[in-house]
């Protein structure tokens, strides 16, 4: 053993240790607390690293269980036991519906129904005819006494604490009807359990604890410089622990911003440098903005119950902009003024003013449609909530890059260049085709597909021409491309990652190694 080197290593907590106890002594954290002023950590931290240098050894180790007494527990003690107030209220106002009595009392309906339940085991009360709670005469029994008793002993301990080994079996059965490990804000006794761990020094000890008397060190040795010590020139007086420059300096991890946080403000700086303006929307929306406005029928498939999350309370919004419904509700209907022939049913104004999360970006490109300026680009970047089965290439929560161009002279060739900008500057595909699409609210509509190197071939998003039926209810006479591409599925790509739910992964050290291609 390498005394030299140890002593060159001990903190001023393990040396107190060394110099104070012999291998005859039994350690515990309370008796360092004790005799040597340490603070439970501090103690803690001293037997760990003598254990780590072979030092100390563990003795033994006992379990014990307290009870510590509650908000709750302290009230009972000043007010009494639910159990106690019960009887006392009955055979003070005679018999009494449960309501009536938590109401009296000032108990939970839970607490009285529960302590009635016990009493009415115990022979103390009945339910009498009329449904009411009345006293029997019976003697209390000796366990509300036993609990009154346990109360007022633990409001009374210093740390409000009763050890389990102090309490008799009878206060154990009782005591336990009371506590709770867990919840223990409803609970009057909480539940600790603690270990009791007794170490000893070992025969090596000894002789470093030699080692450090020959070397006059006493544990007492400052570890650092401070102002005051400078000021005062106390310092003169005082001896310093020594420094051993070979320690590898501790890690420093200066903060950084997520890598797919970094991803999705380079997608909004990429579309901001081609002129897009920026829009922005709430994440709860009604069913009209999110389905109605952009011509899907409220009967159509997408816009089940399982394709969206429906918002519990409220549930529905006070009214919806005008003269967008009374536009989009025309549409629907036989066209309006659109050219169209409509869905052909009557809408529902009762439904449209349904509140549910965002499903799909392009409720933006609804909103934004009456307020475009023509010509206009605009984007934005929302997060979307539909159900759906969670794997590789699908999140029940995701993000949108959604965006519109009106104009003029905009077609399906512009619609096309611009995906493709999407899926090799942003996303960085190198294999990029488009594929023929459906969407109720864009005609021609295309689907844009990239190949990963491990997943292959999988959906971008989808883009289209807005219907007359979606841009003419909203007074917009122009051409208006649409497009949505499933961001998260771009920074697959970009983050050269292999399933989406690695995005939002816990592991900190690998989010830090992830690095973005752009």
């Amino acid at each position: 053993m390498d005394i030299q080197n140890i002593i060159k290593n001990l903190h001023p907590l393990e040396t107190k240790v060394l110099l104070t106890y012999t291998e005859k002594d039994a350690l515990t954290s309370e008796k360092l607390q004790k005799e040597l002023d340490y603070k439970e950590g501090h103690a803690n931290q001293a037997f760990s690293w003598l254990s780590g240098k072979q030092l100390l050894t563990v003795e033994s180790k006992t379990p014990h269980t307290f009870y510590e007494i509650t908000d709750l527990g302290r009230a009972y003690t000043k007010d009494g036991i639910p159990e106690a107030r019960i009887i006392n209220f009955v055979k003070e106002n005679g018999a009494a519906t449960l309501p009536e009595i938590a109401k009296s009392t000032g108990l939970e309906q839970k607490d009285v129904g529960s302590a009635f339940g016990g009493l009415s085991k115990a022979g103390v009360l009945k339910m009498n005819a009329e449904k009411k709670a009345e006293y029997t005469g019976s003697e209390i029994p000796s366990n509300i006494k036993i609990a009154a008793d346990l109360f007022d002993r633990a409001s009374k301990a210093e740390n409000g604490q009763l050890d389990n080994a102090s309490l008799s079996a009878e206060e154990q059965k009782v005591i336990l009807n009371y506590a709770k490990k867990r919840g223990a804000a409803d609970s009057p006794f909480k539940i600790i359990e603690r270990e009791t761990v007794v170490y000893k020094l070992t025969k090596d000890a000894a002789e470093v604890a030699k080692g450090l008397k020959n070397a006059g060190i006493t544990g007492k040795e400052l570890g650092e410089v401070t102002p005051q010590l400078l000021s005062s020139g106390e310092w003169k007086n005082q001896k310093f622990r020594g420094y051993n420059i070979e320690l590898p300096p501790a890690r420093i991890i200066p903060g950084r911003t997520n890598p797919y946080v970094q991803f999705l403000e380079h997608v909004k700086d990429k579309l901001c440098a081609l002129g897009f303006q920026e829009y922005d929307g709430p994440l709860v929306e009604t069913e009209f903005w999110n389905g109605d406005a952009l011509f899907m029928p409220q009967f159509h498939a997408a816009r089940d119950i399982h394709d969206v999350y429906r918002i519990k309370n409220p549930t529905h919004a006070k009214e919806i902009e005008e003269p967008w419904l009374s536009n989009v509700a025309a549409t629907h209907k036989d066209g309006g003024k659109t050219g169209s022939r409509g869905w052909n049913y009557d809408f529902d104004h009762e439904f449209t003013r349904r509140l549910v999360l965002r499903s799909q970006g392009t409720v933006l490109s609804a909103h934004q449609l009456h307020k475009a300026e023509i010509p206009g680009k605009y984007f934005g970047i929302a997060r979307c909530f539909r159900y759906d089965k969670v794997d590789a290439t699908h999140l029940s929560d995701f993000y949108q890059t959604e965006g519109i161009i009106a104009g003029k002279d905009v077609n399906l060739r512009t619609l096309l260049g611009m995906l493709e900008m999407f899926a090799k500057e942003v996303a960085g595909a190198t294999e990029v085709k488009y594929v023929p699409g459906y969407f109720p609210f864009t005609e021609p509509s295309v689907e844009v597909h990239i190949k990963h190197p491990v997943l292959g071939w999988f959906e971008l998003g989808g883009a289209g021409i807005f219907r007359p039926e979606v841009t003419r209810a909203q007074g917009v006479e122009v051409p208006v491309l649409a497009w949505g591409m499933g961001i998260d599925r771009m920074a697959l790509m970009a983050l050269g990652l292999n399933d989406l739910r690695e995005l939002f992964s816990e592991n900190i050290e690998e989010v830090r190694l992830r690095k973005a291609k752009f």
